[in-house]
């Protein structure tokens, strides 16, 4: 007997076959059969206490497996609530499928509780949006997967009517086929060869392109064998280890770093910028060369309509076939006689040394310290990102993940969760400021429902300390950056963890030590005094 199925049922089955095994979300009755449907293809729904949350869960498993996230929301302040957490995936490149129930077409023509067009609010903030229509169900399920997962990721939305969902539909094993990938040629490689092969001080910038296309090797081999120093953008850290001697490590929002790294750029004669999305940098980053007086060589998915910066070659290939077609026939040669690169790496170290006794720094350090290479690691937005993003060392890509394009607060909690859940055997932990972590605390008790033990650490100063630093370098008055401290460890074991206040470093490394072998999440609270970010980032 043939199986009937469900419209609900063929958006499952390809999201399934996309490698999809997990949804989040906040259900209500208009998406009950998509829940349904979603669980009998093999995925399994996860309950969060907030679709924003839910989707920042669901980018820490994306992280790890690969497979676009599933956020599930019901209409009206259901979708709304994840509104944020879908601009987030299309600025931070996340391939994510949004569906959200909606009241039938016949029906919002007489009835308006809760209702409002989701795809007028969705289309700024996402890649494309449909209203699934049952009898091309198989052809919208696979456009959803298509689109959300072709250079650059993003989200898809797809409004789901409720009797849409369990209306018949069938699925027709309908396609796309995947594009080959492209290489320069002609007189566009013969120009790029040119330069590579006069170059003596060349750089190579590497960005969040490069890591959704596990270029990683194929850069390595490339920047050894040509001998060229490279740093990386926040979220492409770790796509070649950060202990290699040519990394010059991160970039893009520590004015600090990049007092260092930025006139290293300048003095270059040949910029290799690869995969390079310049959505994640600071304005600093705005015309970081000068394409008049240097070589600049720009290899990307996408032409340039940032207008970030310029090149005096934009190269619309992938990234692994375009290196090794410029690598053809060039001959490496001797870089950086005057060895301003090792100038600038021992600057960098200098500027943000190991050593602190307390403070940010020192909490950033003896995590560092006391935890294993293999940790996990997730940074909320904030001034501890920025310090966090210089000091903690990569060693493997998506070793550090964040918000780096949006910049939202709240998503360092619920990505620890997602990807403790989709790695359980590796050490995760968390990096919030205290505002942050007070804007999703509430999900610690989705960590305790799904058994995952993450290790939560909160710098704990009671203020927006990026806020208030900003506020006093404007000389104005203090005013809405302050807040009362909080009991943050009680809220952990209030929620059925572990929790922990700590005040120096050996007090976090015994709190770090017992973490890592407890069966549940836990809360390590370091309490560090106002202003300890002043002079370092």
């Amino acid at each position: 007997m043939t199986e009937t199925l469900r419209a609900a049922d063929v958006l499952a089955r390809r999201f399934y076959e996309a490698g999809c095994r997990h949804a989040f979300g906040m259900p209500g009755g208009e998406v009950l059969t998509l829940v349904d449907a979603l669980t009998k293809a093999g995925i399994r729904f996860h309950l969060a206490k907030h679709e924003n949350c839910a989707g920042f869960i669901g980018e820490g498993v994306h992280h790890a497996d690969g497979a676009p996230v599933i956020l599930v929301a019901t209409l009206g302040p259901g979708a709304l609530n994840g509104i944020n957490v879908v601009a987030n995936a299309h600025q931070d490149r996340v391939p994510m499928l949004v569906l959200t129930g909606c009241v039938d077409a016949a029906e919002e023509h007489s009835y308006t509780h809760q209702v409002l067009d989701h795809r007028a609010v969705f289309t700024p903030i996402t890649k494309a949006t449909f209203r699934l229509d049952a009898e091309a169900a198989d052809l919208i399920a696979d456009k959803a997967v298509a689109i959300a997962t072709a250079p650059r990721n993003g989200p898809v939305h797809i409004d789901v009517p409720i009797s849409t969902a369990d209306a018949p539909a069938r699925d027709r094993g309908i396609r796309r086929a995947p594009a080959s990938e492209t290489a320069p040629s002609g007189a566009a490689l013969a120009q790029a060869r040119s330069w590579l092969a006069a170059a003596e001080q060349p750089v190579a910038v590497i960005g969040l392109d490069a890591l959704q296309e596990n270029a990683g090797a194929a850069i390595r081999s490339f920047v050894e064998n040509h001998r060229i120093p490279f740093l990386t953008t926040y979220k492409a850290k770790g796509i070649i280890p950060e202990d290699h001697p040519l990394s010059l490590g991160g970039a893009g929002l520590s004015p600090l770093a990049d007092r260092h790294l930025l006139p290293l750029v300048r003095e270059a004669d040949l910029v290799l910028s690869l995969g390079y999305d310049p959505i994640e940098m600071r304005p600093g980053w705005r015309n970081a060369w000068d394409v008049e007086t240097q070589n600049v060589i720009d290899i990307a998915p996408e032409a340039n309509t940032h207008y970030m910066h310029q090149a005096g070659l934009n190269v619309l290939a992938a990234i692994a076939p375009a290196l090794a077609a410029l690598s053809d026939g060039t001959e490496p040669r001797g870089t950086w006689h005057n060895g301003r690169p090792k100038q600038a790496k021992a600057a960098l170290a200098g500027a943000f040394p190991q050593d602190d006794a307390w403070g940010p720094a020192g909490v950033i350090a003896e995590c560092r310290a006391t935890l294993p290479p293999e940790t996990l690691a997730t940074a909320d937005s904030g001034a501890h990102r920025i310090l966090l993003s210089q000091m903690w060392t990569c060693h493997e890509p998506r070793g550090l993940i964040q918000s780096s394009a949006l910049c939202t607060m709240g998503c360092a909690v619920p990505m620890a969760i997602g990807r403790k859940l989709a790695q359980p055997g590796r050490p995760v932990v968390s990096f919030s400021g205290d505002a942050g972590f007070l804007m999703v605390a509430g999900e610690l008790s989705t960590a305790a429902e799904l058994g995952a033990a993450p290790i939560f650490v909160v710098f704990a100063d009671a203020s927006l300390a990026l806020i208030e630093l900003k506020q006093r370098q404007r000389q104005l008055a203090n005013g809405g950056v302050d807040f009362a401290p909080h009991d943050f460890a009680a809220m952990g074991r209030a929620f059925g963890g572990n929790g922990v206040t700590v005040r120096s470093r050996n007090e976090l490394r015994a709190a770090l030590e017992q973490a890592l072998s407890a069966s549940q999440f836990t809360v390590i609270a370091a309490e560090i005094p106002r202003g300890g970010y002043d002079g370092r980032i």
